[in-house]
């Protein structure tokens, strides 16, 4: 096990009716606030109606940014900065899924920043300072309700990246299973890609003796696997949708991180593939993850032995260890499909046409490698893809 330190500041307030608190835990914070969100269907459910009163209520003034889309983008991020500034605003309240908290954060610390926020994706500077942001949690999938991570889509060139910093973390986040009863069942389908490939890239590590993260990775994986075909069955059963709402959070808060490093190939190739097409991540991530795992589990057979006996339940006493190992894959594979997710590029409609110009934005340059667990070269990313076919 490495050395590591752990810190995560976000208050979670998790359970029904909780969205009420909101004003509250906001008027801790500002008197003053931009409030993020996508499309309409806060205010078809009510949602929005709720957040309005528990706002006013508290005394905030509410100025919105509403518009955010799947794979979010720099444009709308620019646009906040801009309220921001002109208005003194200085909180920000995502109210929705993975795309609306990144938009809020991004936003969050571009306000201070006198320079682009692109450079802080870029790697040309690093964020020293946010306003803070709260979130109100809709979509159970990315876990930015309590990471210190956002990734932003750029419109010029479609690049999509990443960004982690300290100063990210959000101070609240409000999570309410009831509101992801209404939730299509794709979109519940492709937050449980999403979920179980942030623990996926957690638990393939060539650290050693980190026995205590691999069962809790290993828990949570059960814990959703288990629960998805509940909530799809059943989208208002409560109890599950709780399941996969806090498996979600503790996916990505990084608690799971310590004392091993992460792979993060998948995820990097995936981005590419959302960024040119479009598609929802989680259902790029059922795409990429078994091809990355067909293609790497050589490296360390028994990982992935264990991965198919914990998980998937394959039965040790009857499989040798690379059988094992393949079986694992496959399970995995056929739990996507069995939920509803595309595992080929085919599937989502994705053609070979545009592999090297996915693998060059990947890789950014023919020396640059991706992934930890196997460090991966454009040549690698180039073979994944089309394993993924």
């Amino acid at each position: 096990m490495n050395n590591f330190v752990f810190q995560n500041c976000t208050k979670i307030i998790f359970g029904k009716d909780t969205e009420n608190l909101v004003g509250q835990e906001t008027a801790r914070y500002a008197d003053k606030i931009l409030m993020v969100y996508g499309g309409g269907t806060i205010k078809k459910t009510g949602l929005y109606d709720r957040i309005m009163k528990s706002l006013r209520d508290s005394g905030i003034d509410v100025t919105e940014l509403s518009g955010v889309k799947p794979n979010p983008r720099l444009s709308l991020v620019y646009e906040g900065i801009d309220i921001c500034r002109k208005n003194g605003i200085k909180f920000i309240l995502a109210v929705g899924g993975g795309s609306v908290i990144d938009t809020a954060k991004a936003i969050g610390v571009g306000v201070p920043y006198d320079g682009d926020v692109w450079d802080f994706f870029t790697g040309k500077a690093v964020p020293k300072e946010t306003i803070p942001v709260g979130t109100v949690l809709t979509i159970p999938a990315a876990g930015s309700e309590a990471s210190d991570s956002a990734v932003i889509t750029n419109e010029d060139g479609w690049y999509k990246l990443g960004l982690t910093s300290d100063v990210m973390y959000p101070v609240f986040s409000i999570l309410n299973p009831e509101l992801t009863f209404t939730l299509p069942d794709y979109q519940t389908a492709c937050g449980c890609a999403d979920i179980m490939a942030h623990l996926m890239e957690r638990y393939f590590t060539r650290v050693r003796n980190v026995e205590l993260t691999d069962r809790l990775i290993e828990a949570t994986l059960k814990t959703v696997i288990s629960n998805v075909p509940k909530a799809l069955a059943n989208p208002k059963d409560y109890n599950a949708r709780a399941e996969i709402m806090w498996a979600s959070t503790v996916a990505h808060n990084n608690l799971l991180d310590t004392g091993r490093v992460g792979d993060w190939a998948s995820h990097m190739i995936e981005h590419e593939i959302s960024a040119i097409y479009d598609i929802a991540h989680g259902a790029g991530l059922a795409i990429v993850f078994p091809a990355w795992m067909k293609y790497v589990y050589k490296e360390d057979v028994a990982r992935f032995a264990q991965f198919a006996k914990r998980v998937w339940n394959v039965d040790d006493n009857l499989f040798d260890l690379e059988e094992m190992a393949l079986k694992g894959i496959s399970a995995l594979e056929s739990f996507f499909s069995s939920i509803g997710l595309p595992v080929r590029l085919k599937q989502a409609g994705i053609d070979h046409t545009r592999i090297e110009e996915m693998a060059d934005k990947c890789t950014m340059s023919d020396s640059y490698t991706v992934g930890q667990f196997k460090k991966l070269s454009k040549q690698d990313i180039i073979n994944i893809y089309k394993l993924a076919l």
